[in-house]
């Protein structure tokens, strides 16, 4: 065999294997093709998933919310109020318990949300006024009466067979306590207003309880009852032992002008009467505070303490300490301190109801809301009341 043909014989032999290297691959690239395809398919399929997955919760979701706002109808129409003026949602609402719906007149405003109401109550006494340990009355009408009874009724012993004799009737007064209109004007940029993220509701809460809080607080000390609560300060003071009903009084602290002997705060507390004398609680501002602090008995012990825990008062011969600040700064012939049963002695009366009136026109680029509720606030018993004169008689 020549050369020649061996050579072609193993070209023969050659081919059919590299057919077959070629045929394997090109299975193998096919193979590698299915496995891309399939890879690809449940990548798409794993991402269906997902996007009904997401579209399924945000589905749900606003069912959830429109649940809860259901239950809270008045807190979203309040809300789009504020932020936007619409009062659409509040013109169509009815609160329950009530014969009115929210829509008053022009001037007039739209009832805060119960939501933000309570909050501002919730502030209002927890601040350091007389409201926290006063008696709070809540009322529908014009005013709130008390009714004061300045004797006791007559009793006497009688024998099994004996005669009962008339006794006397006790004399009963009517102290009237008129609510008068306390307002608010807080005010917020549009900007502030259109972001999604800011509180409103809460802001408004703070601002209005913040601003509140101090008008009442020195309305029921010194208030002269003008249009505004009459201030337990206000009423004619006198000396202790002399004063008729309607006048409040004092006891001496022995230096004009000055608080030096702890025996004045001893008679302060023992002029009170025993069935008042339970609940006193002593009033007085940051200044006298810081003065009777430094006060010791005969013993050489402090009659101030203070709180045990967080949160507790002060305690100045045993009895709590309310620290306000519109109290009377020492000065000759002043009424810096106050001891009694407040809760006995001052009555706080006020509605409900808290209106707000949206104003974007007044103050551009600014919105005001003028917030308004009624409350009164007079003493209700001049004998749970005394007071501690700065002076020597």
């Amino acid at each position: 065999m020549s050369k020649t043909e061996m050579k072609a014989r193993a070209g023969e032999l050659v081919s059919p294997a590299s057919d077959l290297a070629a045929a394997m691959s090109g299975f193998a690239s096919e193979i590698k093709t299915f496995k891309d395809d399939i890879q690809t398919k449940l990548q798409r399929q794993d991402d269906r998933m997902t996007l009904l997955d997401r579209k399924t919760l945000a589905a749900r979701r606003p069912l959830l919310d429109t649940k809860a706002e259901e239950g809270q109808p008045h807190q979203k129409a309040f809300a789009a109020y504020l932020r936007s003026g619409d009062d659409d949602g509040l013109r169509g609402l009815e609160l329950e318990g009530k014969a009115l719906g929210t829509s008053v007149a022009a001037d007039g405003g739209y009832l805060v949300d119960p939501q933000t109401s309570e909050t501002v109550k919730s502030t209002l006494s927890s601040t350091a006024s007389l409201r926290s340990i006063a008696n709070v009355v809540q009322v529908e009408s014009t005013s709130f009466d008390v009714l004061v009874d300045h004797t006791e009724m007559g009793a006497g012993w009688v024998a099994e067979a004996g005669g009962v004799t008339e006794t006397d009737t006790p004399r009963i007064d009517r102290i009237s306590i008129p609510l008068h209109e306390l307002s608010a004007l807080p005010k917020a940029s549009q900007r502030l207003l259109d972001d999604a993220a800011f509180d409103i509701e809460g802001w408004l809460a703070g601002r209005i309880a913040q601003k509140f809080a101090r008008s009442e607080a020195q309305a029921f000390v010194s208030g002269d009852g003008v249009d505004k609560p009459k201030g337990f300060l206000g009423h004619p003071i006198v000396a202790d032992g002399t004063e008729e009903w309607g006048e409040l009084g004092y006891v001496p602290s022995g230096t004009d002008g000055d608080i030096t002997d702890a025996d004045a705060i001893i008679e302060l507390v023992y002029a009170l009467g025993a069935e008042y004398r339970a609940n006193g609680t002593f009033v007085m501002n940051s200044k006298t505070a810081g003065k009777i602090r430094k006060l010791k008995d005969n013993d050489g012990r402090f009659l101030w303490s203070d709180g045990l825990a967080a949160g507790e008062p002060a305690r100045l011969v045993g009895y709590p300490v309310l620290i306000a600040e519109d109290m009377p700064d020492l000065a000759s012939g002043s009424h810096s301190i106050a001891f009694g049963d407040f809760a006995t002695g001052y009555t706080v009366a006020e509605r409900p109801d808290l209106r707000i009136l949206r104003d974007p026109f007044s103050a551009k680029p600014h919105v005001l809301f003028y917030a308004t509720k009624r409350v009164g606030g007079d003493v209700s018993d001049f004998a749970a009341i005394k007071v501690l004169k700065a002076s020597t008689s």
